[in-house]
């Protein structure tokens, strides 16, 4: 199938199947998706930032606490006669209030993080839609469409996912893992010694099974965008797929594309499922280790090691290690987001469609013999060509158009039309007849510089189509295309498709020239029925 494929010399030419990418400079694209998430939302950033060191040390000096609990309340408490509550009760209502704000603040930073992530992703898909609609025809072409609509769905969500969980988690596990290691340091240096040896333990097997997972994540991405691509082809191409009984084969090309997402999706989350519980269990092992070796030194009166600095350690102990799982657990998100990130960034990276067009289309009168620019309606258009010594000539626009010695070709070690000469006089019909793929759809693009030819000219009354504005060009041709495309709403909008000004009757008057009115009346609603249910 791919060998069928990489032989269409059109523009449907497609990339073969199964190619497997590599996300080039991966910390290159965090930084600009950081970049991009910190242009519009700086101060709510730095709020979240603020919001969630508060939350962490909170946290921390709630779990300190429970050494003053301990030895300087409980066990007093319990060795006196006549016990006093009064201070443990203060003490109490002073790390509820402690709590209280870090509550506040684990609140307020995922509030803005919602509003951070949504109007992110709002800024980003209209950033590519706005890029997508000033790409040349070629993309399209040579692009499946299925692959484009995987971008603004599944890549677009991996972004979600990192920029509203895995960078908050982040920040939040690299904050606890310093508070927590200055606070094991002031409550005891050797177990805090103990501690990041078993730390270190835990970032050596996590950067290995990460590793593992993450270039199996961007093939997952890869992968599913062809997987999408095919379906939108072949529901599009649902009807060739009858009529030529390529059911089962359509059938089994499928399965192939589904194995392989199936393949690098289950590579990935094997390695990735296993990350979380290997950590996991190696930091029980570290508590394991700090309870043995803190018990003996507290029993036998070493370092000062009194019950609650024990029960604290053993708290921070857990502390600090529950953030490496956590940030293991966010390496397989990072990996996914930039693997659509990558994508994105292609997409918004394609060049957009080259115009260094000078003439333009303008309304026109006639004023004692004199064409004169006007903003009237008067059915006469001029072309406006500005000269080399400051004129501005207006030469009438009569359709007058010319192709001498065209060359063209899709690719330029692959021609498809030579020595082309074709001309058009004002009025005149002309039909071109030849086979399939002789070039005549070619033609017409060509005049619509949906591309540009590689050698010869192409005029329009006079005037080399280069040397116009594309708009100017396109507004100046009235264009019928072989592939109907029915738009989301009513016959009537799409009949203004054109013209968004037109007026309702003039639209009527569109449909009777067309000789649609008469099956349109047939409609329930006639020019206010959905046109895509009705005509699809």
């Amino acid at each position: 199938m791919a060998e069928r494929v990489q032989q269409v010399k059109g523009p449907g030419a497609r990339p073969p199947r199964g190619v497997k990418p590599q996300v080039k400079n991966p910390m290159k694209i965090f930084t600009r998706i950081m970049k991009y998430a910190l242009k519009d939302y700086t101060v709510h950033c730095i709020a979240v930032v603020i919001a969630i060191f508060v939350n962490v040390l909170a946290n921390v000096q709630g779990t300190m606490f429970m050494q003053t609990l301990i030895d300087d309340y409980i066990v007093p408490l319990l060795k006196s006669s006549s016990p006093d509550f009064s201070g443990l009760l203060h003490a109490l209502i002073r790390v509820a209030c402690l709590y209280a704000c870090g509550v506040v603040c684990a609140f307020t930073f995922n509030r803005i993080m919602v509003y951070v992530t949504q109007g992110f992703l709002r800024d980003l898909r209209i950033d590519m839609f706005e890029h997508m609609e000033s790409l040349p025809i070629r993309y399209f072409d040579r692009t499946p469409h299925g692959d484009t609509m995987s971008v603004y769905t599944n890549d677009i969500d991996t972004l979600r996912q990192l920029i509203s969980q895995s960078i908050p988690q982040l920040i939040s596990s690299c904050m606890t893992i310093v508070t927590t290691f200055v606070s094991m340091i002031i409550l005891n240096i050797p177990l805090t010694v103990l501690s990041v040896c078993m730390l270190m333990v835990m970032l050596v097997v996590s950067r290995k099974l990460g590793s593992l997972s993450g270039k199996f994540f961007v093939k997952q991405q890869n992968d599913l965008g062809k997987v999408n691509g095919y379906i939108e082809e072949m529901i599009s191409g649902q009807k060739v797929v009858k009529v030529f009984n390529h059911e089962e084969q359509a059938i089994a090309d499928f399965r192939k594309l589904n194995d392989e997402l199936r393949e690098s999706a289950y590579q990935a989350h094997k390695f990735a499922n296993i990350l979380m519980p290997v950590t996991v269990q190696l930091g029980n092992v570290s508590y394991i280790i700090c309870a043995i070796v803190g018990a003996i030194l507290a029993l036998n009166g070493h370092f000062s090691l009194t019950i609650g600095t024990l029960v604290a350690f053993l708290t921070l102990n857990k502390s600090f290690n529950q953030p490496i799982g956590q940030i293991s657990q966010q390496i397989n998100a990072v990996a996914m987001a930039q693997a659509g990130a990558g994508r994105i960034f292609d997409l918004l990276d394609q060049e957009s469609e080259d115009d260094q067009g000078v003439v333009t289309l303008c309304r026109v009168e006639t004023v004692d013999g004199k064409m004169v620019e006007t903003d009237k309606r008067t059915g006469h258009w001029a072309w406006k060509h500005p000269r080399k010594d400051g004129q501005v000539e207006l030469v009438e626009m009569k359709g007058d158009i010319r192709l001498e010695g065209v060359d063209f070709g899709y690719f330029d070690d692959r021609m498809v039309l030579h020595n082309v000469d074709v001309y058009a006089n004002p009025g005149e019909k002309i039909a071109f007849v030849g086979a399939t793929g002789a070039g005549k759809t070619t033609i017409t693009n060509l005049i619509n510089r949906f591309y540009d030819i590689q050698k010869g000219s192409i005029t329009y009354d006079g005037i080399d189509v280069k040397l116009i504005k594309k708009d100017d060009l396109r507004r100046s041709l009235g264009v019928v295309l072989q592939d109907t495309h029915l738009f989301t709403g009513t016959v009537m909008d799409n009949i203004r498709y054109g013209r968004l000004d037109a007026t309702d009757e003039e639209c009527i008057e569109a449909a009777k020239l067309a000789n649609a009115d008469l099956f349109v009346k047939t409609f329930t609603r006639g020019l206010s029925n959905n046109a895509y249910r009705r005509w699809s």
